[in-house]
């Protein structure tokens, strides 16, 4: 299951002089819920409501490249999708991994395409697979799946033959 994530003031304070975590502690400290240092990656917990404010946040300090964006399922869990994405700073050398917990009665969360655009066809993916919307999103249509398909098929409550 999910790893239990570590208090963020412990975190913050071991990692003080991380740029990341000085820029959202200066910007927007309540954005981070959670936060944990592990085996040299640093990864913050974000509230859904500030994930595009966080990712111009770390934009602005350095982090230049948006490697990726995926969602993991937790059915039958609450919230039940994980949106995660993976940024890294070339100047310095780092990596921040971003988590945002998603509940399943709307699965939505703001498109970070306004400052990565390249996150364009990763949100088109996650959208596809596993039907979280993406408010702001300049296009948000199937990427993967035909566009007749029904559902979303890395959902864990999905048919595993499909819909019949």
């Amino acid at each position: 299951m999910r790893e239990e994530l570590l208090n963020k003031e412990a975190v913050f304070e071991s990692l003080a002089q991380n740029v990341a975590i000085q820029a959202m502690r200066a910007a927007h400290p309540e954005a981070v819920t959670n936060a944990k240092f592990d085996r040299g990656e640093l990864t913050l917990v974000i509230a859904a409501d500030s994930i595009r404010a966080a990712c111009r946040t770390l934009q602005r300090a350095g982090y230049n490249f948006l490697e990726d964006v995926t969602c993991v399922d937790w059915y039958p869990a609450e919230p039940r999708f994980q949106v995660t994405y993976h940024i890294v700073s070339h100047t310095l050398k780092e990596r921040v991994r971003l988590h945002v917990f998603v509940e399943s009665i709307d699965p939505s969360v703001d498109s970070i395409t306004p400052v990565w655009p390249s996150a364009n066809f990763y949100e088109r993916e996650v959208w596809d697979l596993f039907g979280v919307r993406f408010h702001g999103h300049p296009s948000l249509r199937r990427i993967m799946m035909p566009e007749e398909w029904e559902g979303h098929p890395l959902r864990k409550d999905y048919p595993v033959e499909g819909y019949r």
